[in-house]
């Protein structure tokens, strides 16, 4: 298996899990769900999840009902319709999306790395 670990700024302390480590390792899930610091990480994690797919959704799913409203029925550039814009801002949106979740995992894995790390030090543990 391969380590789990980050890439992190100059200066920092290199947090790394080994996989087979933690795997072999008796993990107690509930202690690490009673973890302030898993806790945090989880609804950190969920709220920007929860949030560009709502956000995602709800553009992707205006489009067929936007098509055929007067406003992206019109030509807005020479022979364009605003239907054909819309569908272009889409994939565009889309390719953000990508930029923004390749930029964000690295910060949850980091922060899981942590929490992981927390846990066998025995920082979650009563």
């Amino acid at each position: 298996m391969t380590n789990v670990s980050t890439l992190n700024k100059p200066g920092e302390k290199m947090i790394k899990t080994s996989v087979n480590k933690v795997k072999n390792d008796q993990i107690d899930y509930k202690t690490i769900d009673q973890m302030a610091s898993f806790n945090h990480f989880v609804k950190k994690k969920n709220t920007f999840l929860f949030g560009v797919t709502a956000v995602f959704l709800t553009v992707y799913i205006l489009l067929p009902i936007l098509a055929f409203t007067p406003v992206l029925q019109q030509k807005w550039f020479g022979n364009i319709t605003g239907v054909w814009v819309y569908s272009a801002a889409l994939f565009v949106m889309t390719i953000a999306l990508c930029i923004v979740y390749t930029k964000m995992a690295p910060k949850f894995d980091k922060v899981a790395a942590e929490v992981m790390s927390e846990y066998k030090q025995g920082g979650g543990r009563s």
